[in-house]
């Protein structure tokens, strides 16, 4: 009889503000999918961008967290501490001859783009991917350049636990995307993939504002050798005029809503919005344990609560 491979979830903030409500919203739902299966919680902080990401940020997260009831297994990873990995990762794909520089500006990345999809992504055309030796060393006389990964003519299809099936087309949806910056900061993408591998992740939950970034995540696990986790991409709760919910604009931040409810009331009005229990009646993430289905979960976004 085949082994059945032990459920491992994650929680994976940026710590560059304080959580709003989507934020929990999608902590909540990554926790009971696991705790559900009997499975482990890591906590990963993504805080690779020095500019917007601090260790006072991060303790933040883990006192929300842990205001809310949501706990972890073993000690918290921090992204900005694994530089090394994130090179071994990227010399490998870079050995193979899939990374090539790229000295586009910003106004020049716009401008080398495809058009618009209708979600408002640009896709890069590969302007830089095409340059000789000589106008490369041109360029690097002046700028530093990112480094992209060139993708194939591929189609990468999955089906999402919530979702349901979704396909992307590498080259023609995707395009050629940054693996590390200018600044020598390792990308999300290529950050996210070898943190779920070498963390144990089988099962990934969180916002359908990523699920866009699924198929490319898929393809370098495949370039890398890593396994593929199961992913579950939750709709976004949106402000009630129905602007998606940011740090920036202090939406739902969580400082506010603990002055109007307890962590069993929020909770509840959480668990309500995602089908799990009939009313917003305040109830505790461990006591929620028993009425977690993915079968409950809405597909559609949902307005946050005032």
């Amino acid at each position: 009889m085949e082994k059945k491979t032990a459920v491992c979830g994650r929680f994976a903030p940026s710590p560059s503000g304080r959580m709003h409500l989507g934020n929990l919203w999608s902590c909540l739902l990554a926790w009971l999918a696991a705790r559900s299966q009997g499975g482990r919680m890591v906590l990963r902080l993504e805080d690779l961008d020095p500019d917007r990401c601090t260790q006072a940020w991060c303790d933040q997260v883990m006192r929300d967290l842990e205001w809310l009831g949501l706990d972890w297994d073993n000690e918290p990873v921090y992204q900005s501490r694994r530089t090394d990995i994130y090179r071994s990762a990227f010399t490998q794909l870079e050995e193979r001859g899939l990374v090539y520089p790229c000295y586009c500006t910003r106004a020049e990345r716009l401008a080398a783009s495809a058009p618009h999809r209708s979600d408002g992504v640009v896709i890069y055309d590969g302007r830089c991917r095409r340059l000789s030796s000589q106008e490369r060393e041109e360029l690097s006389r002046t700028r530093r350049p990112a480094w992209r990964v060139e993708v194939p003519e591929e189609t990468v299809s999955f089906v999402d636990r919530i979702q349901g099936p979704f396909s992307q087309n590498l080259a023609r949806d995707c395009g050629d995307f940054i693996l590390r910056r200018s600044d020598g900061v390792y990308a999300y993408q290529l950050a996210v993939v070898v943190d779920d591998a070498a963390m144990g992740v089988t099962q990934v939950v969180r916002g359908s504002d990523l699920l866009d970034s699924t198929p490319r995540q898929l393809w370098l696990q495949e370039e890398l050798g890593f396994p593929h986790p199961e992913y579950g991409h939750v709709p976004l709760l949106l402000a009630p005029d129905g602007r998606r919910l940011a740090k920036r604009d202090r939406d739902q931040e969580l400082g506010k809503l603990q002055s109007r409810y307890t962590a069993p009331e929020l909770v509840g009005r959480l668990a309500h919005l995602a089908g799990l229990i009939p009313e917003p009646v305040p109830i505790t993430p461990a006591e929620l344990l028993p009425q977690f289905s993915w079968e409950k979960l809405p597909k559609e976004d949902r307005t946050a609560p005032r």
